[in-house]
């Protein structure tokens, strides 16, 4: 089911959004089906299947709602020995304790009825419609009875750093998942919700009647898991075994991409566990494990500034290396000035550092307390002058030149992508720290970044193979084609279809790329005046025209025959849809086209001349539209017969 879920949304985001299409409408409707009928034959309909739309809903408040059983705290410890005691000679459920947000879910019927958060305790806030878009929560499923569970709703980091860039001024980022998470999953509006991948653990059943659950928690766990529900991983244990099994979980910490903050132990047998009762504060039956911070005192070297693409500059600590939770830590970010200026952090000042969740490096405190000193005046990478600026409480550091290197990631990104220059290891994240350590002022540096080989290689996600294959890729980018360059530079509306008609009219001329003139371009079937004056001011402008002749030294740029005569599509446009037999795919039958001198484009539209489909009689958005404006539907047969009858 899972799998099935997966590849129909990826099918109906690439038919809806990206205008392609990776299956053909009898796979897609054959699937679908598939899918129905698992869904049917098992109970269970997840929230991300495309059986179910939910219908996005904004609320003026979150109502409250009062738990019908307190939702306790649970003892804690840093200590192995300690745990040990509690397990005595009981088996017990280990498991990870998730940092995120607590939520309870009922189900009546089968049916989602309710999502309340922890709040409190005694007290949460109603989050149905929100928990309705998580995106692994069950939205039916097969057991009839009331069903109530809590589990752990959480922001994976990739997910977390990737919200945060979007996010232009430094007080509204957010500082850790698990804040993410709580501003996500208590949304008004859970349009915003679904976008923040939120997704679901279950740790804990509460309440299932008529249901033979063996006296086990870990049968509990298992049962969830049965009913389409996400749950923690767990293990059962004895005492001996502990120790073992917390350095195991330990270890796996850095692969995870969710947050943790500790291990959650609770007795397998449910009758005992409930036998032991409560506390005024914590239940008798689970105890909780918190990671020990591992803490190293060091001597901080240097404040690096790192611009952002808002204009940010973060201020990153750089210390002497020192040895945390297995690997070696030497920077860390300190967010703000603000923070700067409540550590007193000064060059040359003793502090201590840990990981956060054995994570992100953090410094924990600064024994010596100098005093924050030399604030930039300019940015590191432009030169530009710098301004402090308050937003909310937090005072922060950014560039005032709208030019700068550091704001224009998109464009870099455009630059190394795969139907540009085509650079594998270039992602917007290593971009961004490249231009900021200064490595990447323009397009032709990304060729020379072997002038910081040491650097790149002590980077936090690069060793030494990352690097030569980052160098592998940057050197087998040289051999390209002129559209690809053209496309390359981000020039606004020059897709790689335009620049390939753009070089096609100029005959693949390097020395004519920069002088085309608006009235040759619009002489192009298919530029117009739009594309014409974008192209033409982006090489009005000197430092562009400076900047390209830089980036050719760096290319090896093939040379293609033009051949006028066999320009026999020329003034065409075609659209493709569905598979191809005679071709390795769509994008071969693309560059047949426009060698041909045709157009090839993702929608039928008026300006269509043909749509080339297999299947004819599809029931497709493009069959029918190609049907309304009377839009010839040919097959792949018929374009080979009309491409052979044309050059014969």
């Amino acid at each position: 089911m899972q799998e099935l879920v997966e590849l129909l949304n990826k099918a109906g985001k690439a038919y809806y959004q990206d205008a392609e299409e990776i299956m053909t409408n009898y796979e897609y409707d054959a699937l679908y089906d598939e899918l129905c009928g698992l869904e049917k034959e098992l109970g269970i309909t997840l929230s991300n299947s495309p059986t179910v739309n939910v219908g996005y809903e904004v609320l003026s408040e979150l109502p409250k709602e009062r738990h019908e059983s307190p939702m306790l705290s649970l003892d804690k410890t840093k200590d192995v020995e300690a745990l040990k005691e509690f397990a005595g000679d009981q088996k017990v459920v280990i498991s990870w304790k998730m940092d995120g947000l607590t939520i309870v879910l009922t189900y009546r019927d089968g049916q989602l009825v309710k999502a309340v958060t922890r709040g409190n305790g005694e007290v949460g806030e109603v989050i149905t419609n929100n928990a309705k878009v998580f995106k692994n929560i069950p939205l039916q499923i097969a057991y009839k009875g009331e069903l109530v569970l809590r589990g752990e709703a959480v922001i994976g980091y990739k997910d977390f750093e990737k919200i945060n860039e979007e996010i232009a001024e430094t007080d509204a980022k957010y500082k850790n998942p698990r804040n993410l998470c709580s501003g996500s999953v208590r949304q008004l509006n859970n349009e915003i919700t679904a976008k923040r991948n939120v997704k679901f653990y279950a740790f804990s059943l509460v309440k299932a009647e008529n249901v033979d659950f063996h006296n086990s928690r870990a049968y509990q766990l298992d049962w969830l898991k049965s009913q389409g529900f996400e749950v923690v991983e767990h293990y059962v244990v004895e005492k001996e075994e502990l120790e073992a099994e917390v350095i195991k979980f330990s270890e796996k910490i850095k692969e995870n991409d969710f947050p943790s903050d500790g291990l959650v132990l609770i007795y397998d047998d449910m009758a005992y566990g409930q036998s032991l009762g409560r506390t005024s504060k914590f239940p008798r039956d689970s105890f909780a494990f918190k990671w020990e911070d591992e803490t190293r005192e060091t001597v901080l070297r240097e404040i690096e500034w790192s611009p952002s693409r808002t204009g940010l500059i973060n201020p990153v600590a750089i210390f002497e290396p020192v040895e945390l939770e297995g690997t070696t830590v030497s920077r860390a970010s300190v967010h703000n000035i603000s923070i700067m200026e409540e550590l007193e952090l000064g060059i040359g000042d003793t502090i201590e550092v840990y990981k956060a969740n054995m994570i992100i490096p953090q410094i924990a405190r600064n024994l010596t307390r100098s005093g924050v000193k030399d604030i930039p005046a300019v940015c590191p990478v432009c030169k530009g002058k710098t301004r402090i600026r308050k937003v909310s409480n937090a005072k922060a550091l950014y560039c005032m030149n709208p030019e700068c290197q550091a704001k224009q990631i998109k464009a870099y990104a455009l630059f190394v992508s795969r139907d540009a220059l085509n650079i594998e290891g270039l992602s917007e994240a290593t971009l961004e720290k490249f231009i900021a350590r200064g490595f990447i002022h323009e397009y032709a540096d990304v060729f020379h970044l072997d002038r910081y080989r040491e650097e790149i290689q002590t980077m936090e996600g690069f060793g030494e193979k990352s690097y030569l294959n980052l160098m592998d890729s940057v050197e087998k980018a040289r051999e390209t084609t002129l559209p690809k360059v053209i496309y390359s530079l981000g020039i606004a509306n020059i897709g790689l279809a335009n620049a390939k008609m753009i070089c096609r009219e100029i005959g693949y001329d390097t020395d004519r790329v920069m002088d085309i003139t608006v009235e040759e371009l619009n002489a192009i079937s298919g530029v117009g005046d739009v594309i014409a004056k974008a192209y033409v001011d982006y090489f009005g402008e000197e430092s562009h025209r400076e900047a390209f002749q830089r980036l050719l030294k760096e290319l090896t740029i093939a040379r293609e025959e033009v051949n006028t005569d066999g320009q026999i599509f020329k003034g065409k446009n075609f659209v493709i849809t569905g598979n191809v037999t005679h071709f390795a795919n769509r994008n071969e039958a693309k560059e047949l086209i426009e060698s041909k001198g045709g157009k090839v484009t993702g929608s039928v539209t008026s300006k269509t001349n043909y749509l080339i489909n297999n299947n004819k009689e599809s029931s497709s958005s493009k069959n029918k539209k190609a049907k309304e404006l009377g839009i010839p539907v040919i097959s792949e047969d018929e374009f080979l017969e009309m491409l052979e009858a044309q050059e014969g």
